[in-house]
């Protein structure tokens, strides 16, 4: 399944909500890779299992289920996400862009893609259209957790 969406974080015709830079914005999507406990509220727990200059594996807990990824970062302003397939969980890329069209507007676009595995058959459609509307939900979270964080001076 390949899926893609964009959120507008800045829009000059909505004034009531503070801008943030683009700089807050990057900053806060590193702090998810490196603390997705702020991010994603169905985490059990997780750990980093190894970085270098560029990325950092982690290992991440739902309960009994065990995620393992990687995130590439990709300065200044894209990172890549690779999920490991592991039991039910299949392998999985998300994307994540910061998209500046001009100086007033700002945007944050998510493409994911998930690997079908080998001789299984084609995901129910209705079920991935849960799926999408998961992954809107949960970057829209996101947003909100950066704009908070930035609200507050953590970015």
């Amino acid at each position: 399944m390949k899926f893609q969406h964009l959120i507008q974080v800045n829009d000059p015709l909505i004034p009531l909500i503070d801008p943030l830079t683009r700089e807050q914005v990057w900053r806060g999507l590193q702090l998810k890779a490196e603390n997705p406990l702020l991010f994603v509220y169905a985490l059990d727990g997780f750990r980093i299992l190894g970085r270098d200059a560029r990325s950092i594996s982690r290992e991440l807990v739902f309960g009994r289920a065990v995620i393992r990824d990687r995130i590439t970062f990709m300065p200044p302003g894209r990172l890549r996400q690779d999920i490991e397939a592991s039991g039910d969980v299949p392998a999985a890329t998300l994307v994540t862009t910061i998209e500046t069209p001009d100086s007033e507007q700002l945007f944050v676009r998510f493409e994911y893609e998930t690997l079908q595995a080998a001789g299984s058959p084609p995901a129910d459609e209705m079920l991935q259209g849960f799926v999408k509307q998961a992954y809107v939900e949960a970057d829209r979270d996101a947003i909100r957790t950066i704009r908070r964080l930035a609200a507050d001076g953590t970015l």
